[in-house]
């Protein structure tokens, strides 16, 4: 960093200071996320403190004030990554409106049994069921940038319903059990509550497959382009007066189009070749046993993705995006997904994510915090390295939100 960007990093630590409080805090975090940003190949606490240190005597000490920081210590994991959300976003949207908020989540590998919410659960990150850790994630993006904004640490009911385990890892009284989409509620309405600047929620299936989880987004205002599974059942909404019949699966229904009328859509430039597959989109009723007349839902975008040499399609998504909008929007919308993978990518092999090693709930999410905190100051400083062309602009492809 030149002078510029280091009188920016101490104007940052400063206001994520007066968060945290007292002098010794701030002091810990400092070394702490200096210790993330860093060169250092591993990034938990004791290799943290020993490249802190000059003189090896002190590494000890130095190890338990940062152990005290990240598990004792009692400041505002929602405060922190609040101030730092608003940071890393004020930067976004001085180039670009805010799109997508992204949810997703990720695995912390493993060994042993005793490191708060681990068991044996899949997780992408291996592509396997394995001994991990889960974490939800909410991310900002437009089509430019990204940042996360808040973590969530899954606890399975090994874990929330066992009190010997919750007294060990110290997991406070008012976290109960709650589904990785609940999770991801619970962090948009935070971000709701927090100001930030709105955009579309993307998800995989593991999240829009819960038609709770679309109806609170809905409640809330929100529009979603999320993944299903092939099983979920719909009505094909032809008129607005059509009657519905029998809903079918989203599986049956990719079939019953002509393949003539899945059309080749481009998203984006990959790294060694442009991106693109067939989509066909239609209107649906999605069918739930919740109770509700299907008459008094509403209709929303089916999109079908079928690429030429693939036996069955690799993929459905349902938006709330408005009628007018192109396939075209609606692809480059729910690609926009890769960006978590991104994120994650950069945060455990750059900033650390997954080195830390303690068991505690307050450790976990603390290590977070400052993660994110880094994350959002490294983007900020990239937006201001490699700004926008001028003659950039993306009113051709304008995403119109439903009403």
């Amino acid at each position: 960093m030149d002078a510029e960007a280091e009188g920016r990093l101490r104007g940052f630590f400063d206001e994520l200071g007066t968060v945290l409080g007292n002098c010794k805090r701030r002091a810990s975090f400092a070394m702490y996320a200096m210790g993330l940003l860093g060169d250092g190949e591993r990034k938990s606490v004791e290799p943290i403190a020993a490249r802190a240190c000059a003189d090896p005597d002190e590494v000890d000490a130095v190890h338990q004030r940062l152990l005290h920081f990240l598990v004792d210590s009692n400041w505002s994991d929602r405060d922190v990554r609040r101030t730092a959300a608003r940071y890393a976003v004020g930067a976004l949207t001085k180039q670009e409106p805010i799109v997508s908020w992204i949810i997703d989540d990720t695995g912390f590998l493993k060994q042993g049994k005793h490191s708060v919410g681990v068991q044996r659960q899949y997780t992408g990150s291996a592509g396997k069921v394995a001994n991990c850790q889960c974490g939800v994630s909410l991310t900002l993006a437009n089509t430019r940038a990204h940042v996360p904004v808040d973590f969530e640490l899954y606890l399975p009911r090994s874990w929330a319903d066992d009190a010997d385990r919750r007294a060990e890892a110290r997991i406070p009284d008012d976290v109960k059990f709650k589904t990785k989409p609940q999770l991801a509620v619970d962090m948009i309405a935070r971000a709701l509550a927090d100001g930030l600047p709105r955009g579309v929620v993307l998800a995989d299936s593991a999240f829009g497959d819960s038609s709770d989880f679309r109806e609170e987004l809905r409640c809330y205002g929100m529009d979603y382009a999320v993944g299903i599974k092939s099983p979920t059942k719909v009505w094909l909404n032809n008129r607005p007066d059509a009657h519905l019949g029998k809903a079918v699966s989203v599986a049956t229904l990719a079939r019953q189009i002509d393949r003539k009328q899945y059309r080749r859509v481009t998203w984006r430039d990959g790294t060694r070749r442009r991106l693109s597959s067939r989509f066909a989109m239609r209107r649906v009723i999605t069918a739930a046993n919740d109770g509700w007349d299907p008459a008094e839902r509403e209709d929303v975008w089916l999109l079908i993705e079928w690429p030429e040499n693939e036996p069955e399609p690799t993929g459905y998504f349902l938006t709330t995006m408005a009628r007018n909008a192109t396939k075209k929007q609606l692809v480059r919308l729910v690609k926009e997904r890769y960006r978590t993978e991104q994120v994650y990518e950069e945060c455990k092999g750059e900033l650390g994510l997954d080195h830390y090693e303690g068991r505690r709930f307050s450790g976990w999410h603390h290590h977070v915090s400052v993660v994110l905190c880094c994350y959002a100051f490294i983007v900020a400083e990239r937006g201001r390295r490699f700004p926008p062309s001028a003659r950039r602009t993306h009113q051709a492809d304008a995403l119109p939100l439903a009403a």
